[in-house]
């Protein structure tokens, strides 16, 4: 259902030196296609979320989300794309770490859809060391939003606000790994109607790190 690249010392130094490593057309035409429709029916019963800043640290999210459970109960091709061994083989060697699947479904897997004008997942770090970001659908152009913003290296999440911070642009079928506990990064608001931004997050950790409360590991680079 995907298509990995082949594993070389240079993805795995890209990672651990940016935290980030972009996997263009991870997801062939097939699979896209599959898992649009999906996304269609999934769509149907998401939730509506709008909140203006996070209690803590003044993060807006505006967006349309489906949590981790109900996909699990719902969607056996996501939760098979989640497990798939191939995929489980890549991470771990690519990203330095013992990577496996997340046991919580809540916290395993979610549908993040950004579709009007100003939608936006804001400022945050993650619970688990891993990110896994499948894009359905994404802005053709970079000037509409919808880019990963991110500082490498940092939790500190006004880092977003200085020089540091880099911005990159993906189009469906493409995805990227994040070192997501470890790196301070948001999406940018959509800029217009009529665009839409959709993707599959993918949580994986590591051996010791099963609890979304377990404290963070240290950066790569302390």
């Amino acid at each position: 259902m995907i298509s990995l690249p082949a594993y070389t010392e240079q993805s795995r130094a890209h990672f651990v030196t940016h935290g980030y490593l972009p996997l263009p057309d991870l997801l062939p035409p097939d699979s896209l296609s599959l898992l649009l429709a999906e996304m269609e029916r999934l769509e149907k019963i998401a939730t509506r979320r709008d909140f203006a800043m996070d209690c803590m640290e003044g993060s807006p999210r505006h967006m349309t989300t489906l949590g981790g459970r109900v996909i699990a109960e719902e969607s056996p091709v996501v939760s098979a794309l989640y497990w798939d061994p191939a995929l489980l083989a890549f991470l771990g060697p690519v990203a330095a770490l013992d990577a496996m699947g997340v046991d919580d479904p809540v916290e395993r897997h979610v549908l993040n859809i950004l579709h009007q004008p100003g939608d936006t997942h804001g400022a945050h770090t993650d619970d688990y060391p891993l990110a896994l970001v499948l894009f359905l659908q994404a802005p053709d152009d970079p000037k509409d939003g919808g880019l990963l913003e991110y500082v490498p290296h940092t939790r500190t999440l006004k880092a977003l606000d200085s020089p540091l911070a880099l911005r990159l642009h993906h189009r469906p079928g493409d995805g990227y790994l994040l070192r997501s506990d470890a790196t301070a990064h948001r999406v940018t608001p959509l800029r217009r109607p009529g665009i839409r931004r959709t993707v599959l997050n993918f949580a994986y950790t590591t051996p010791g790190r099963q609890s979304a409360h377990t404290p963070s590991a240290p950066l790569l680079y302390d």
